[in-house]
């Protein structure tokens, strides 16, 4: 699982790196407009009915232009919760075992923006986006707990998906604020814009 992290961390950084070392003058269209690239780095609050509490999330993605009004953007996001479980049985005490599940989904991240069709200041940005990637999941039991190690999960398949709608406060050219509602986790956050 941590291979796991990691790795997806290396590429997030290399892939990052990659884009913010071209000079401005690289970034430019065929057509002479400006490409958007963005950092957004955002903690929120995630909340599953499976698991009955709210907890907190981290996220990280990088967006890019591919069409006009339309970026996509490969995420990372990662989240930890502890539960408790009552169990027992004829050579065991009944008691209230914990266990501490980790999901780090990772993907893409696709966003329409809707700024010209509703004339919106230079300021703001509104959009409705969709995630689609994979879930990685380790999850591990207090000792002494010898019954079913089976967390019922948000995805049993690994499969991650994912919509939100959002908006971002530009505070200058380079940065700004977000608030990005989903249907399942929720951050606020910074965007680094190049």
């Amino acid at each position: 699982m941590k291979k796991i992290i990691l790795t997806s961390l290396v590429l997030l950084t290399m892939f990052s790196s990659d884009l913010l070392a071209k000079d401005k003058k690289d970034k430019k269209d065929t057509d002479g407009s400006e490409s958007y690239r963005a950092l957004n780095l955002g903690l929120g609050v995630g909340y599953y009915g499976y698991v009955g509490h709210s907890m907190p999330v981290f996220h990280a993605d990088f967006e890019f232009d591919v069409a006009r009004n339309f970026t996509l953007a490969p995420f990372i996001t990662a989240y930890t919760y502890r539960n408790d479980y009552y169990w027992g049985g004829p050579n065991y005490p009944y008691k209230n075992y914990w266990y501490r599940s980790t999901t780090v989904p990772v993907g893409v991240k696709g966003t329409y923006y809707f700024d010209e069709i509703l004339g919106a200041s230079p300021k703001w940005d509104f959009y409705l986006a969709g995630s689609l990637g994979f879930a990685f999941r380790n999850t591990v039991w207090e000792s002494g707990y010898y019954g079913e190690t089976t967390v019922v999960s948000h995805s049993t398949s690994g499969m991650y998906f994912d919509g939100h709608i959002g908006t971002e406060y530009h505070l200058n050219d380079r940065a700004g604020l977000f608030l990005d509602l989903s249907t399942g986790i929720s951050t606020f956050g910074v965007a680094f814009h190049m």
